[in-house]
């Protein structure tokens, strides 16, 4: 008899190489810290960057984040610490055995995905229509001072970097959303949804250090 029959689990969850499921989760959870730490330090390598620039140019970073649109950051602020709300209750009905509740925090949750990025995308369209775009391409005309265009340069490189890791994440939610519909998280098995909401959290996180350093300068 297999050690998933032994333990009660649906085929598939425990791996042949591990003797009990409490090793396999062990080992799991060691491996997405250490993911999401390589995550940390791919983003404070472009905070970093950002301190040194804003130093640099503290006139120009302030006058540029006077032209972001602050009522849609803090909007987006809110879509996403929901979003790590929703995602913690589909994590706390999978350990109590109600699947359906699960699923629909689960899907709450990717819909406030799809809230984020389209609010960045109406973002996004009015920094292409008035031209306050990274680098060479920069032509705003309400602010022409030096270090305009490096904020802009950063302004998109984080905010897209953060945008590709939100499809990720949505990527990673709607196989776990799967899942959850098939039953294979339960009260004897949660960890891959628990994983799932870990790098969703971080996201969060990312975004709740973007917000001040570009909106709230």
């Amino acid at each position: 008899m297999s050690h998933e029959a032994e333990a009660g689990l649906p085929p598939g969850i425990l791996a042949h190489h591990f003797s009990s499921l409490s090793r396999q989760n062990e080992a799991m959870r060691l491996g997405m810290w250490l993911f999401l730490a390589t995550e940390i330090l791919l983003f404070a390598g472009l905070f970093t960057g950002y301190a040194v620039y804003r130093f640099q140019f503290p006139e120009a970073f302030a006058e540029c984040s006077r032209h972001l649109e602050l009522t849609l950051g803090t909007v987006n602020t809110l879509v996403l610490i929901t979003s790590s709300l929703t995602v913690a209750l589909a994590i706390h009905y999978a350990r109590n055995n109600r699947r359906h509740a699960a699923a629909v925090c689960l899907v709450i949750t990717i819909l406030f995905a799809f809230a984020f990025l389209g609010i960045k995308a109406v973002e996004y369209t009015a920094h292409f229509h008035e031209r306050s775009l990274p680098g060479k391409y920069y032509a705003f005309e309400e602010v022409k001072i030096p270090g305009a265009a490096m904020f802009f340069s950063l302004y998109f490189l984080m905010t897209g970097l953060h945008g590709l890791h939100v499809v990720a994440g949505m990527i990673v939610l709607g196989f776990i959303l799967r899942h959850t519909l098939q039953n294979r998280y339960s009260s004897r098995y949660y960890t891959g949804l628990e994983l799932g909401g870990m790098y969703w959290h971080l996201v969060d996180m990312v975004w709740i250090f973007l917000y001040p350093l570009l909106y709230l300068i």
